[in-house]
């Protein structure tokens, strides 16, 4: 019998492997906290608990693979058609989907990087190749880079705003004036999963965006703000022929019956979110003024969590954020970035911050 394996895709030669938060081990002494995944502290909100445990009861059934109640529920929520909306199993796989639709072999992809690690993966999974442009030195899009990378075999562009890792946003003026020189049959995928955290009023709401502009997609997800983050469910908001393509991509059933229920749950609990982002924020504000009091250069975030340039030092710092309490998400050789959680996990970091600052 031959001993050959069988013959898998040379697309797959050498992707990069997504690396999550790492997990907040029981250590010895100190409690442990995970600021590695930008995950909402809170429990689920109002409502939730109780529509999750009613739906458990009945996961002998496969989902509503359509997700009728909660396409008709984001339908209302942000006043565009049902057949403007699409599903999947978080943003990212909603991205992942619009991959599969629109690029492959000897097709472009652009996106600013350092930026979501996923965009590399789900890239070069499609067959499609990564173009990537720096950021400014100060840690944002740098879109005139970004459209002057534009040739005629690009088919999709990722802008992440607010940005992850570095938490930077693009405003209005800027990201209209980048539309306009991308070419209409190019889609622009605005990838907005810390939406609700933003509080500049310069930063354009995506959905705004996509109603004036066909080649515009606007993810959201509930994993952030909405604390569903075990769910994995997300959606993309698009005209029509994306939407449909992205329904067709989409895997069947993808997304369960109880993410579907939860969702629509958190939907109707607006007033409570409203709440627990905004002290979110506050306690940015308060992570944020902190380090720049010890004497960090840190970058204006408008998401939930923080970025430190450390350079080398990053891998040693994330240590000794561990060994306090805290885990943080290093990016080997650039820096960490850090979700704004729990007060005393923040004043864990900002301690760990203090004293790394002072050895400077």
């Amino acid at each position: 019998m031959s001993e050959t394996s069988p013959k898998l895709r040379a697309e797959l030669e050498g992707i990069p492997t997504y690396k999550p938060g790492k997990p907040a081990a029981a250590a010895d002494g100190p409690v442990a906290y995970k600021l590695s995944s930008n995950e909402n502290p809170y429990p689920p909100l109002p409502g939730v608990m109780e529509t999750v445990t009613a739906a458990a009861s009945s996961f002998n059934r496969y989902p509503d693979m359509a997700c009728t109640a909660l396409l008709a529920e984001l339908s209302e929520r942000f006043a565009v058609p049902a057949s403007h909306l699409a599903t999947g199993t978080g943003s990212v796989g909603v991205a992942q989907q619009l991959l599969q639709a629109t690029s492959g072999p000897g097709d472009e992809v652009i996106y600013a990087w350092r930026s979501f690690e996923a965009y590399p993966i789900i890239t070069q999974i499609s067959g499609a190749t990564s173009v990537q442009v720096p950021l400014t030195p100060g840690d944002v899009h740098d879109l005139d880079a970004m459209a002057g990378a534009i040739t005629d075999r690009t088919r999709l562009i990722f802008v992440c705003n607010p940005n992850n890792p570095t938490g930077t946003v693009v405003r209005r003026a800027e990201l209209e004036r980048f539309l306009d020189r991308v070419p209409s049959d190019v889609l622009v995928v605005l990838d907005e999963a810390y939406r609700e955290f933003i509080r500049d009023t310069e930063v354009p709401d995506g959905v705004e965006i996509y109603r004036e502009r066909p080649n515009v997609c606007v993810l959201r997800t509930f994993s952030k703000a909405y604390g569903l983050a075990g769910l994995r469910v997300g959606f993309a908001i698009a005209h029509e022929p994306v939407a449909a393509a992205l329904r067709k991509t989409a895997v069947p059933f993808g997304v369960s019956q109880i993410a579907q229920d939860a969702a629509i749950a958190s939907l109707r609990a607006e007033d409570e979110l409203i709440g627990r982002v905004g002290s979110l924020v506050c306690e940015r504000n308060r992570v944020m003024g902190t380090l720049r009091d010890q004497g960090w250069t840190v970058p204006e975030t408008q998401a939930n969590f923080v970025w430190l340039r450390l350079g080398e030092r990053t891998a040693a710092f994330a240590q000794a954020c561990e060994q306090a309490g805290a885990v943080v998400r290093p990016f080997p050789g650039e820096g960490v970035r850090v979700t704004v959680g729990e007060t005393e996990a923040n004043d864990i970091f900002l301690k760990v911050a203090e004293g790394f600052r002072k050895e400077l």
